[in-house]
């Protein structure tokens, strides 16, 4: 039986898609006794409890006048190597290419003449919109092309990275997963009560509320299920497209039944109180927040530009629509709303989906199966 590697982990600590991802897995492989390292400038959010053959250690930028900026890329590099030397590390799973297959790459020639791998799991931003930047692709392409294996989190972010990079590199897809366990049917703490006191329907989106996200479909296409149906809407998270909305929901007249909830680590235990997800972004590399809803029975109204529609089979476990089509997309969810027996028999055949392909289980599986096939530590 081959050895189990010790894995270092580096990823944004936030709860955007990337950084949950990276803590799921991390919390999988060591729940089957891997000993894994997240080395991050913060604890990550969905790391709430330290558990068994987990550890975290923390990037220190430090400060010096001659700094416009503290680098954090090289502060990384730095305690990437740190670890791997006190550790014996095996791997570095670098989550995002920007900066952390940079610090990997970096890391990995600081430690020789001992000899770690490195992986770098691609989940979307990094290519499409960072990546792709001028002044930050050749590095970008650099450090993927140097990793001894690089994913990405569904066959159209693949195809994305060859057309942007025109890389050599293969390139293999491991789907992002979600904790069916965690995320599962049924408000808990009376969620429901608390966001919809009139018993009304609950409609939801979370994002980072970035020009993407296409958070005014979101309000447009609500707006259009008012006209016909009393629901609220509630929005999870923050980010600069958030007081453009907050005015469009005035100027829709929706604003008394919009409600702006900010960032909320603990989406699992909101997510099961609502009827009908809205994810009408411009594209979705993945959109894991759309499966995390559907694991917990929710069908969800989707982009079909991206990863999307490797998962969601339309539907049947929720819908997919073009992002510029609002009618489209109301008509979608009046459907849902409108009929109880229709909208429980599409979140069980989601949840049913989920469970089969995109379990937590499943996705550590895909992981392991890169880790073995690197060569052992000189």
């Amino acid at each position: 039986m081959a050895r189990k590697k010790r894995i270092g982990i580096s990823c944004h600590p936030t709860m955007g898609g990337s950084g949950v991802v990276a803590t799921e897995l991390g919390i999988g492989l060591a729940r089957r006794g891997y000993e894994v390292h997240f080395v991050a400038h913060s604890i990550p959010a969905r790391l709430r409890h330290m558990e068994k053959n987990i550890y975290f250690h923390q990037v220190d930028t430090g400060s010096y006048p001659v700094f416009l900026h503290p680098p954090f890329a090289l502060a990384l590099a730095a305690k990437l190597c740190e670890v791997t030397a006190e550790h014996n590390l095996d791997v570095l799973h670098a989550h995002y290419a920007i900066p952390h297959a940079v610090g990997a790459y970096l890391a990995k020639q600081m430690a020789r003449p001992r000899r770690v791998s490195t992986v770098v799991t691609l989940h979307g931003t990094d290519i499409t919109l960072v990546g792709s930047q001028p002044s930050f692709f050749p590095i970008t392409r650099f450090s993927i092309r140097e990793s001894d294996r690089a994913t990405a989190v569904s066959e159209w972010l693949k195809a994305k990275t060859g057309e942007v990079f025109r890389l050599k590199t293969r390139v293999c897809v491991t789907p992002n997963f979600v904790n069916t366990e965690l995320f599962t049917p049924g408000a808990r703490d009376g969620g429901r009560e608390k966001l919809a006191p009139d018993g009304v329907p609950v409609v939801m989106h979370a994002s980072n509320f970035r020009p993407v996200k296409n958070i005014p479909a979101v309000l447009r296409v609500f707006a259009r299920i008012r006209r016909e149906l009393h629901a609220r809407l509630v929005m999870i998270g923050e980010g600069p497209e958030k007081p453009a909305a907050l005015h469009l929901a005035h100027d829709l007249g929706i604003s008394e039944d919009v409600v702006f909830l900010g960032s909320i680590y603990e989406i699992e235990d909101i997510l099961p109180a609502s009827d009908l997800f809205l994810l009408p972004s411009e594209h979705e590399s993945f959109g894991l927040v759309a499966l995390e809803a559907m694991s917990a029975e929710v069908p969800v109204v989707a982009t079909d530009r991206g990863g999307t529609r490797e998962f969601i089979r339309d539907g049947v476990t929720s819908f997919l629509r073009d992002p510029s089509d609002v009618e489209g997309m109301a008509e979608a969810g009046l459907r849902v709303l409108r009929d109880e027996e229709f909208r429980r028999e599409m979140g069980r055949a989601a949840r049913r989906d989920v469970k089969e392909r995109f379990d937590v289980e499943t996705g550590v599986d895909a992981y392991v199966a890169i880790y073995q096939s690197l060569p052992e530590p000189t």
